[in-house]
């Protein structure tokens, strides 16, 4: 059956997740760009399919984005599927921030660049709002869900657990609630206790990403080698997404290896901006100015090949178990609490997307036309970023601030 369904879907998903690589901004967003383009335009998967799949990518290590588009792509065709959307994802990413770098190198930032952020920031908002609001119609539809999404919300905003230990108190949580209060309390007890007794010690991930090199290697004492065994651990260790992963790029390479300097770290961050696809891909940047273009391909690859080796086994494990009572149960309480999650990153991203009234009036139009009209991602996408390269061109915008994956 996964055979037949790639063999009859492998072109759709090829060239739809070579547009959404070389077209989908906005970190986080992006989950909202995939929703729309993906489940509510194109049908691939339900809503409670999709969610499914976002809860899922954010429950394991790696590059979360990515490893819902393969969970998107399995969805459609099966293990191949799978793996052509991650590649067909990714490769878009990478070859746009290699041109941006080497463009970077040369001219620094450009007007057209700042101008296209300024109008691309509060579209992408746009975008993540009306997937939230639509998701959340099915997922946050009794008051017992409605309790666990802002409970969660709540405990991510002003808290420091984690997105992955949100979920996991959601599930226990939504067994207790929909199937067994025994089995719930039990759940629930046990990860109490596996909090409690990780905040009292060292927490292992930060440690056991530490590169082989020694704390004083200089970035020409750097090998091939080092690079992929640093960005292969991050890639195979770090839960939270994009997010976590850029900071710990930032405290190794930066703070504790003098490969990059702060500034050209934030450059690197900029040109990550003006990049579709997984935020991660900044990776490639550091890797070029570690060790040029080998230096790229190889950080690239050894940060996302991780995802592609623990993702792909899992979904059609998944896939068998899915459809048990103990496991519908714990997706209905997982699922609101995405809501939650997706609703506290949504006010995160807000103010670096809204620095002024123009950009307030733009959020407000992208979200009326996806409401009220078929117009895709894509090209309201496209007229954000047109609008503001024009209004750089004939307005002053200093200061600009543009959408930030906080």
């Amino acid at each position: 059956m996964e055979q037949a369904d790639f063999k009859k879907n492998w072109k759709e998903i090829v060239s739809g997740f070579l547009k959404l690589g070389a077209t989908a901004y906005g970190g986080p967003a992006i989950y909202g760009i995939l929703q729309a383009e993906l489940q509510e335009k194109r049908q691939w998967v339900s809503k409670e399919r999709f969610v499914e799949g976002v809860s899922l990518a954010n429950l394991i290590p790696g590059a979360t984005m990515t490893q819902l588009c393969m969970f998107l792509g399995y969805a459609r065709g099966g293990f191949w599927g799978g793996m052509i959307a991650g590649l067909c994802f990714v490769l878009p990413a990478f070859g746009i921030m290699l041109a941006l770098t080497l463009t970077y190198a040369h001219l620094g930032a450009t007007p057209i660049m700042r101008g296209g952020l300024y109008g691309l920031g509060p579209v992408v908002v746009g975008i993540f709002v009306v997937a939230v609001y639509r998701l959340s119609r099915s997922e946050v539809s009794t008051f017992p869900q409605v309790i666990i999404a802002l409970a969660a919300a709540a405990v991510v905003a002003f808290s420091p657990i984690g997105v992955v230990t949100t979920l996991a108190l959601a599930g226990g949580a939504g067994i207790l609630i929909f199937h067994s209060v025994r089995a719930g309390t039990l759940i629930l007890a046990l990860m109490t206790a596996l909090i409690i007794g990780a905040s009292l010690g060292p927490w292992v991930p930060l440690s056991v990403v530490t590169p082989t090199a020694q704390a004083n290697t200089s970035i020409h004492a750097v090998g091939l080698a080092e690079i992929a065994t640093f960005f292969s651990k991050i890639g195979a260790l770090t839960f939270g997404g994009g997010l976590t992963i850029i900071a710990l790029i930032q405290e190794q390479a930066v703070d504790q290896y003098p490969w990059l300097t702060h500034q050209e770290f934030i450059d690197g961050l900029a040109l990550g901006q003006f990049t579709p696809g997984p935020m991660i891909i900044v990776a490639a940047y550091v890797g070029y100015k570690v060790a040029g273009l080998g230096g790229a391909a190889l950080a690239a690859t050894a940060i996302f090949l991780p995802s592609f080796v623990i993702t792909l086994p899992i979904l059609p494990i998944y896939e068998r178990v899915r459809k048990l009572v103990w496991t519908t149960a714990a997706m209905k309480g997982i699922g609101p609490a995405v809501m939650g999650i997706l609703a506290v990153k949504l006010g995160q991203m807000a103010p670096h997307a809204l620095p002024d009234s123009a950009a307030v009036a733009i959020l407000i139009a992208t979200v009326i036309t996806l409401v009220m009209s078929s117009f895709g991602p894509v090209k309201i996408m496209i007229a954000g970023s047109a609008f503001g390269v024009l209004r750089n061109r004939f307005f002053s915008l200093p200061g600009v601030k543009v959408v930030s994956p906080n």
